[in-house]
């Protein structure tokens, strides 16, 4: 299929790729499809959540391992159940970012994930209960680590 975009312009999309979010993203409710598209040169990590719907609705998302290799999401049993899943660390994780100049003021928020069961590419925006991750860590917190999976 053919997909308007917010970063790469019009390009080709196959329909299996495409995310469902029963519940759409938090303030984004009404948007239940996306596709997750790599920017070119992020090494995999950089990523956007573009809308099947919406050509100029695009999230800036990161692999939040790719940051904090310690990161560690659970999930609640509902949220579990919702996806599929028995376990936190059967799904893959990515992070909002917002992006600001200079680049070391952008954040990402690592309390609300967006979760992804990548084999029903069934996903949800979650906030997790763990009080360490907050929703504004500024990306010069990071040092460079090594890139875990997700």
């Amino acid at each position: 299929m053919r997909l308007k975009t917010k970063y790469f312009g019009e390009i080709e999309c196959r329909e299996e790729d495409k995310l469902r979010f029963p519940e759409g993203l938090f303030g984004f409710e009404e948007e239940k499809e996306f596709f997750l598209l790599p920017f070119e040169g992020g090494g995999g990590s950089l990523l956007c959540f573009q809308s099947a719907v919406t050509p100029g609705l695009a999230f800036v998302a990161m692999n939040p391992f790719s940051l904090k290799a310690d990161y560690a999401p659970v999930l609640t049993a509902r949220e579990l159940k919702m996806l599929g899943v028995e376990r936190s660390e059967d799904l893959c994780f990515y992070t909002l970012c917002v992006v600001r100049r200079p680049v070391g003021g952008s954040t990402v928020n690592l309390r609300c994930p967006v979760a992804v069961n990548d084999h029903t590419r069934q996903a949800m925006q979650v906030i997790l209960e763990d009080g360490s991750y907050h929703m504004h860590h500024l990306l010069s917190e990071f040092g460079r680590e090594e890139a875990a999976p997700c």
